[in-house]
């Protein structure tokens, strides 16, 4: 099913190596010249753009450690140190390595997309329209890193051209309203002069769409919306509203495109985990395609369901263990904080909530390393989860439920299950994509931004955040709601539906709520209050300041880059 294979060729293997020099990331042993002749090499070369999202540094791994610490989600687990890296457990440095890597290989991408641009034009032998949908993909590519670089670090050195040699790479800082200029223009025009639709790609959401562009536009000026915030200062109101006129307009182009929610919460990932597409509608719009199960020659594993996952034990090495009674490991780094516990009970939504956060643990009677045998439900959990995804999960006859109420309401995330991915399952890869872009999400952006651009929640606003809660099983939202009141739902609303899809962090930071909300936990985690905390200095994670609004600029890029002088606010 995956249509994309994440795989690097033996060709452009030697292209692309990694070096501590700004954007030194292409050297030239490779003749260009000698390689753009045959649309065959262009698309390889395409598909070693596309490469750079599914790279351990990326969606392959190290993002979940950078982004993944919110209000609704933290690093935990019983008796478990804080991460080592990554900005998770707000204890990063400069030289942090997830951060530095991170860097560098957004660049490697940038540079990858500048070099194909570059050379595209040499080649003969296209079929109609090929040519100006690769040419669409790579802009969209390159705009898309930019906007990573710029949502995590600011202004950064801007270039849209390939680097040539290893000589005189220094490159100053750009103002990231420039490089915001670059990004919205370049996404939307590659959405108009090549990108293919969602229905001509028979909606498999490996592949960039025009839904992919526009939706992701409309997260671009929702940010962007919202840096304001991070800067300290007053709010331009006009340049504000356009911003969120602009995300509605993009988000509403996607919702003539076909795309619909799936007919269940847990139908999309249930789809995600068992490497099928839209089998109840087209939901999904984006995935970073991950394949295999570390045995092959090709290496396209990732780690969605095993750094965040559902806890299973490790059967890897029992080969005769398989099915049920190896549901498949998980470290399970990432738990529900009490703020999404007690926002799932407000609210009534048990849906999602006993999808989202694991209502039960795998059991092995026969002792450990014989197979799982049950599990073990929360309190009331057994039969809610049995008239819910029930049927579609791993059946056990000796499923079993406890009869005392929890007071634990930090959680393992258990959006991603390995029972539905196929045998047999490695220890630490999973074949699970890493989804990007949902329809629900575009939904809520929609609402979002209606109810800001027009100083309160349109018609349209009501009906796309109450398609997604009509999906949760919850009822209408009041009509008679204010601006504030409204904002409060919608922010409410994509924490229920979104909550570990890292996604998070970022609206927190650009509604100017990061530092304060993260702050809010800190007594909490204190206590100990229906928190299993685990390592005792857990209420640290959340002690926050402004700084971490930004990531730091890169020891080892400050070191060669002398236009570079000075870090992010107090990095």
């Amino acid at each position: 099913m995956k249509i994309l294979r994440i795989s690097i060729i033996a060709l452009l293997a030697s292209l692309f190596t990694t070096s501590c020099d700004f954007l030194d990331k292409e050297p030239t042993e490779l003749a260009l010249d000698e390689y753009f002749k045959t649309p065959e090499e262009a698309s390889s070369f395409l598909t070693g753009t596309y490469a750079i999202l599914s790279q351990p540094t990326f969606y392959g791994g190290d993002y979940m450690y950078l982004v993944a610490g919110d209000d609704l989600s933290h690093y935990g687990g019983s008796g478990r140190g804080p991460a080592s890296t990554g900005l998770i457990c707000n204890n990063a440095t400069t030289s942090d390595n997830a951060v530095t890597n991170f860097w560098y290989l957004l660049y490697v991408g940038v540079n990858r997309a500048n070099i194909f641009l570059e050379n595209i034009n040499k080649v003969e032998g296209f079929s109609t329209g090929v040519k100006e949908q690769y040419i669409a993909e790579a802009r969209f590519l390159r705009a898309f890193y930019y906007f990573n670089l710029v949502e995590c670090w600011g202004d950064v050195p801007f270039k849209t051209t390939s680097t040539q040699d290893v000589k005189n790479l220094d490159a100053p800082r750009t103002d990231k309203q420039e490089i915001y200029d670059f990004i919205v223009n370049e996404m939307a025009d590659a959405a108009e002069t090549g990108l293919k639709s969602a229905a001509e790609l028979s909606y498999l959401p490996g592949r960039i769409s025009k839904s992919t562009a526009w939706g992701i536009l409309a997260r671009v000026y929702l940010f962007r919306a919202g840096e304001h915030f991070r800067e300290n200062r007053a709010a331009n109101q006009a340049e504000v509203k356009d911003y969120f006129e602009k995300a509605s307009f993009y988000a509403q182009k996607v919702t003539a495109e076909g795309h619909a929610l799936a007919d269940n919460y847990w139908d999309f990932f249930i789809d995600l985990c068992s490497n099928q597409y839209n089998t109840t509608a087209n939901e999904s719009i984006w995935e970073i395609e991950f394949a295999g199960n570390n045995t092959s020659d090709t290496q396209a594993e990732g780690r969605i369901g095993n750094i965040i996952g559902l806890a299973g034990p490790d059967l890897s090495s029992k080969s005769s263990i398989k099915g049920k009674a190896d549901p498949g490991y998980s470290y399970a780094f990432i738990y529900s904080t009490p703020k999404l516990y007690n926002l799932y009970v407000k609210n009534g939504d048990i849906n999602r909530f006993n999808w989202s956060i694991t209502p039960f643990e795998y059991k092995e009677s026969g002792g450990k390393n014989t197979g799982v045998t049950h599990r073990e439900f929360e309190m009331g959990k057994l039969a809610q989860v049995m008239t819910q995804y029930g049927p579609k999960s791993y059946q056990y006859n000796g499923d079993i439920e406890k009869t005392k109420a929890t007071t634990n309401y930090s959680r393992m995330c258990g959006k991603y299950r390995r029972e539905y991915e196929a045998d047999k399952k490695d220890k630490n890869f999973t074949s699970i994509n890493f989804p990007v872009l949902r329809y629900a999400d575009v939904l809520l952006m929609i609402a979002e931004a209606e109810n800001e651009a027009n100083n309160g929640p349109t018609d349209l606003a009501y009906t796309c955040i109450n398609d997604v809660r009509e999906r949760a099983g919850l009822d209408e939202l009041p009509k008679n709601m204010s601006q504030t009141e409204f904002r409060q739902a919608v922010k409410d609303e994509r924490g229920m539906e979104l909550c570990f899809e890292y996604t998070r962090r970022f609206d927190l930071i650009r509604w100017g709520e990061f530092v304060k909300n993260m702050q809010a936990l800190v007594p909490a985690a204190q206590s100990g209050e229906n928190w299993n905390l685990g390592p005792t200095n857990v209420y640290t994670y959340f002690q926050v300041s402004s700084t971490y609004n930004y990531f730091p600029i890169p020891d080892a890029e400050m070191s060669t880059n002398k236009y570079i002088t000075q870090n992010n606010p107090n990095w």
